[in-house]
C-alpha cells in the first residue's frame, strides 16, 4: 500500500540526515524509480522535504521535522524490540515496524532503541 510506504520513506528521512533514492529503494524492496517518486510526493503533499543533486547530494527534512509516538516509556520501547527481534527471523514487515517505531520514537529513547535493534542475532541452532 502507498499509504504505508510513504510512512516509511518519511521515517527513513527522520532517521537519517540524508537520504538516496537508491537507500530508499533498498530499504523498502522497491525500484529507484518508486523511490524517487514516493520522496517527490512528499514534497506535493507539504512534508518540507529537499532534494540536492550532485556528490553528497540526496533527500533532507527541512528543519527537522519529525513525528512523534508519545507515551512510550524506553522500557516499553525496549521490550518491544526484545520480542520482535528474535521473533521475526528478519521478515520485511517486521524490519519495517521496528524502523517505523524507532523513526517516531522521542531523541532520548531513539539512540538506546537502535542500539537494541541493531544488536539482535538469533543462532537458528
Amino acid at each position: 500500500m502507498r499509504a504505508d510506504r510513504l510512512v516509511a520513506v518519511l521515517l527513513l528521512l527522520q532517521q537519517r540526515s540524508r537520504v538516496t533514492a537508491r537507500e530508499v529503494a533498498d530499504e523498502l524492496e522497491i525500484s529507484e524509480r518508486t523511490a524517487r517518486r514516493d520522496l517527490e510526493a512528499l514534497g506535493l503533499a507539504g512534508i518540507p522535504v529537499y532534494s540536492q543533486a550532485g556528490r553528497g547530494g540526496g533527500w533532507r527534512l527541512v528543519g527537522g521535522a519529525r513525528t512523534d509516538l508519545s507515551g512510550l516509556t524506553a522500557a516499553e520501547a525496549r521490550a518491544l524490540f526484545l520480542v520482535a527481534g528474535p521473533a521475526s527471523g528478519g521478515a520485511p514487515a517486521v524490519r519495517s515496524a521496528l524502523r517505523k517505531l524507532v523513526g517516531a520514537l522521542p531523541e532520548p529513547f531513539r539512540v538506546e532503541a537502535e542500539s537494541a535493534a541493531a544488536s539482535l542475532h538469533v543462532d537458528n541452532v
